[in-house]
């Protein structure tokens, strides 16, 4: 359940059938099962919005989803992910408190470690992996450090 105030991800599709994120902030819901009204970042009025579409935002929930499978492959490109990532989150509205690239980056099983990341105290890695839906995009998030 959200509440008035909260800063929410809206993930949905544009009119070209093209994946969008947008970033604002709850401004009121209408029930349980909502919708809520979102007022989305440079935007004046809000918009109605289902809340399967939303997410709370949080280190950990964004993510962003790019197309082409040299992004993970070649060295030069991967240590710009991390670059790419903390400027999504940023306009998420995300205080970062420091991030440590790590080089061209570690295999992990997962895919790629490329960063070390600190804020709010806790710990994260920055990582980009091939997205299971579809293998030619690459997902890049944070997740907690172990």
């Amino acid at each position: 359940m959200f509440s008035i105030g909260d800063r929410v991800r809206w993930s949905t599709t544009d009119d070209d059938g093209l994946p969008l994120v947008r970033y604002g902030f709850v401004g009121g819901v209408a029930s349980e099962s909502g919708p809520a009204l979102v007022m989305l970042d440079g935007e004046l009025n809000g918009d109605v919005i289902v809340l399967d579409e939303l997410d709370s935002v949080s280190v950990t929930t964004v993510e962003l989803h790019l197309a082409g499978d040299d992004l993970i492959d070649d060295p030069d490109l991967r240590r710009g992910l991390v670059h790419l990532w903390r400027a999504e989150a940023e306009s998420a509205g995300l205080a970062l408190d420091a991030v440590e690239p790590l080089g061209d980056g570690w295999a992990d099983g997962a895919g790629w470690s490329l960063a070390e990341m600190t804020t709010g105290g806790d710990r994260y890695v920055v990582r980009a992996m091939r997205s299971p839906l579809d293998p030619g995009v690459i997902c890049i998030r944070a997740d907690h450090h172990h």
